[in-house]
């Protein structure tokens, strides 16, 4: 490995701050922190313009797609525009913290290969420096199992000024009619300097089908290369294959993360349908092993279905079948005959992989400052189906070589709820993990959706394994949320937060209007935080995506990894790192870069702020 040490100083805070020059020594400032009363958050969606350009969707990126600093906006919902005027993509660009511009038609990001000017479906979205070229090019995933759209999923290139060309042709990821990618990640599975491409999928008309991993070359195109990396599974047919996840996934989302630090990224796919997650481990070089049961995420280990309503009421009209004595008859549902079991099987539900969850997406990060990944996922879950059914939570990584995970439940970590009715339901699809209040500690955002009394939920990290409710008063108030993502929209020093409102299922609890809202953060005045954009050299995507970054300050030391996707059809927060850092000026930083030697570099960053760095180079002030 190379190490390079060097001392940085520059200007310190938030846009309005003059700085300070060399001939000015630099004092730190008393730092202020949230006191965990007042309000942390409050909605600026009219000071952005977001209630008069009226975006409309579920899906969410924040990323700087035109290189000007300012983190941008891509929201996104099933299908083409239509000819009526129902919009379902929209580019916004950030005009330096004003407001956002809708950019989508101009920007060519919905082109089709045809000419036409409604723009293309494709909502799964992920971003990152294909060609290498120093700009966001986009992958776009057109989920269709009929071929209703007649389209492809598509590499759309960046121009260098936000502007968007449709990508080569011959591209094994412009797969069409049937293809149904839920979920894509962008990562360097064997660290030659090119990104490569993860692709979760969904069903198809036939039922579930293989997820894909293609290998990108420099000329853009990308190859399919699942066999090469051993990355097989199997169709619906056999018990003991779907127990030991070595069937086909029901995906909902993708995630790349190198969770075992041994700088190569493991592949997930988060399945819908109480089917088992999957993940694959890096053995180097693009080669992988299932490691999705003996990891933990595969399921939990809560296998006791006599709680569940349906399964009661199966065994009360059906006593002497297997298993079935000792089990109560249900305390909710009326159990007049078989069809009032409608939620389970027999045959086939008491089977363990019919014992996880409905899982919406996964997102990764270290909730413990240990160093190692930790997983948060968020779960569907029914309140007649009982224990059994994973709902989500935090999965605390134990840091050994071979992935493995372990659950101490919701009650332990405080990522609890209440729920309003008996008939409730958890429609958790997505969640973020960001620092709202810049304290060093990442705090968890799970979004609810679909479904009478849903709403989002913050949680403040109290300094380790364990969260405390922010109430809605002071923190953010959004029912129906689905959809979201973090970035210092406005450059002041700590993150604001957009969400999405879903439709689906309303009740009297929907919003008139249904446009996505920004939350803007107002914890960070007075609090030091450093922000690091990283920019890969020649034998690394430019990008950086997979990079892991560790930041100590104030004797706690943060990690992140570069994201390049994850969650249900694209989640994507701002490739700018953000760290708070407390009351601590000063911060040691380590750089782990994605390429094949695994460089390393270290330096000291001696003032808060922001920093472009560049692979071998010192830090440079922005």
């Amino acid at each position: 490995m190379r190490w390079m040490a060097l001392a940085v100083l520059a200007s310190c805070g938030g846009k309005d701050d003059p700085g300070t020059t060399q001939e000015d020594p630099f004092v730190c400032p008393d730092a202020t922190s949230w006191d965990g009363a007042t309000a942390a958050f409050r909605d600026a969606s009219a000071d952005w313009g977001l209630d008069q350009t009226m975006p409309l969707g579920v899906r969410i990126s924040a990323v700087d797609f035109d290189g000007d600093g300012w983190p941008d906006l891509a929201i996104r919902s099933n299908g083409p525009d239509d000819p009526s005027g129902t919009r379902t993509t929209w580019l916004l660009r950030n005009t330096e913290g004003t407001g956002f511009e809708d950019v989508t038609h101009a920007s060519g990001i919905v082109a089709n290969r045809e000419g036409g000017d409604l723009g293309r479906p494709g909502p799964t979205w992920a971003f990152g420096d294909v060609d290498n070229d120093g700009d966001l090019d986009v992958y776009t995933g057109n989920p269709d199992a009929s071929g209703a759209y007649d389209e492809t999923s598509e590499i759309m290139l960046n121009a260098g000024d936000g502007t968007f060309t449709l990508g080569p042709a011959d591209s094994d990821i412009r797969v069409g009619a049937g293809d149904m990618p839920y979920g894509a990640a962008f990562t360097d599975v064997d660290r030659d300097g090119r990104l490569d491409l993860w692709v979760a999928n969904y069903d198809d008309a036939d039922g579930p089908q293989g997820d894909h991993l293609y290998r990108g070359r420099a000329d853009a195109v990308f190859r399919e290369m699942d066999d090469d990396a051993g990355i097989e599974t199997e169709a619906w047919r056999s018990i003991d294959d779907l127990n030991e996840a070595n069937a086909h996934s029901r995906a909902w989302a993708a995630l790349a993360c190198d969770l075992n630090d041994d700088g190569w990224p493991e592949l997930l796919a988060s399945s819908y349908g109480r089917s088992p997650n999957l993940l694959w481990r890096g053995e180097g070089d693009g080669a992988y092993t299932n490691e999705s049961v003996g990891s933990g995420y595969a399921f939990d280990d809560r296998t006791d279905w006599s709680d569940n309503e349906s399964a009661r009421c199966w065994c009360t009209l059906n006593p002497t079948d297997e298993d079935c004595d000792g089990v109560p008859e249900p305390e909710l549902i009326a159990c007049n005959s078989e069809s009032d079991a409608f939620r389970w099987d027999h045959n086939y539900d008491r089977e363990p992989f019919r014992m996880g969850g409905n899982s919406g997406g996964t997102t990764c990060f270290d909730a413990d400052n240990d160093g190692a990944m930790d997983l948060l996922t968020s779960e569907i879950v029914h309140w007649d189906v009982g224990s059994s059914s994973d709902p989500a939570e935090l999965m605390f990584n134990t840091g050994e070589a071979d992935v493995r995970f372990e659950r101490p439940g919701n009650e332990a970590t405080g990522l609890t709820r209440e729920h309003d009715m008996v008939a409730w339901n958890d429609g958790d699809i997505t969640n973020g993990a960001f620092d709202f209040d810049n304290d060093g500690w990442t705090d968890v955002w799970i979004g609810s959706s679909d479904y009478e009394g849903a709403r989002g939920l913050l949680f403040h990290n109290d300094g380790g394994r364990t969260f405390s409710a922010v109430p809605l008063d002071i923190g953010i108030d959004h029912t129906r949320s689905h959809g979201s993502a973090a970035a210092d929209f406005d450059r002041d020093g700590d993150l604001d937060f957009v969400v999405g409102h879903s439709s689906a299922r309303c009740e009297d609890d929907c919003y008139d209007t249904t446009q996505v809202r920004l939350f803007e953060n107002l914890t960070g005045d007075g609090s030091h935080y450093v922000q690091l954009r990283l920019e890969g050299g020649a034998d690394t995507n430019r990008s950086a995506i997979g990079a892991r970054i560790k930041v100590t300050a104030g004797g706690t030391t943060q990690t992140h990894d570069v994201d390049g996707g994850h969650g249900q059809w694209g989640q994507q927060d701002d490739l700018l790192q953000h760290f708070g850092l407390a009351g601590t000026c000063e911060a040691e930083v380590e750089i782990r870069w994605p390429d094949a030697a695994g460089t390393s570099q270290t330096f000291t960053i001696g003032q808060p702020g922001r920093y472009l760095v560049k692979q071998g180079e010192e830090p440079i002030a922005e």
